[in-house]
């Protein structure tokens, strides 16, 4: 994948840090750390620690050598500030938005090792897959588009109001866009 086609990549990633970043500036405290759902095992900050963790486990991996970047999202730190304090998980999605446009820099061809746990048996193990950047970045589009739909629907039952297309996945939005043009 060239470093042109990263951008693209890159721009969606950072576009949907920017929708997360203005729920973090619209939310209280209160609310983010609220025990949501019917179990009372969700909440707001649970699922944007989950996101930017995500992201900083991808940086993380690309700020080392590319033939020794193996990472495995599993492995990460669950900082607590993150789901308990929304200014700071703001700060801190901020940071990542300059990270992620810093990998526009990459050489397009630098490979990474994804470490993906297992059970074979009753034993624990890890499969070591092949990836790359421009893969990476595309599934960490969905996933947090995923959680952030999610966050959506929790902020609808705490009546905090989002903007119309948070939550919603770039391919969807230029379906639309597709569909309003055939109109």
């Amino acid at each position: 994948m060239s470093t042109s086609l990263l951008s693209p990549l890159i721009d969606e990633n950072v576009q949907t840090l920017a929708q997360l970043v203005q729920l973090l500036g619209r939310v209280t405290a209160q609310d983010y750390q609220r025990p949501l759902g019917a179990k009372g095992t969700q909440s707001l900050g649970k699922h944007v620690r989950h996101i930017l963790e995500h992201y900083q486990t991808l940086l993380d991996a690309c700020a080392t050598a590319p033939s020794q970047a193996i990472f495995d999202y599993e492995q990460r730190p669950r900082e607590a500030a993150l789901e308990t304090q929304p200014g700071y998980a703001g700060e801190r999605a901020a940071a990542l938005q300059a990270g992620l446009e810093a990998l526009a820099t990459m050489p397009h061809d630098a490979a990474l090792t994804l470490s993906y746990p297992v059970e074979v048996g009753d034993a624990d193990d890890s499969a070591a897959l092949p990836t790359s950047l421009g893969r990476e970045l595309a599934f960490l589009t969905s996933h947090s588009i995923h959680h952030m739909a999610l966050l959506g629907t929790l902020c609808e039952q705490l009546g905090i109001a989002l903007p119309e297309h948070f939550g919603v996945h770039p391919s969807t939005l230029r379906y639309w866009a597709r569909q309003r043009s055939a109109s």
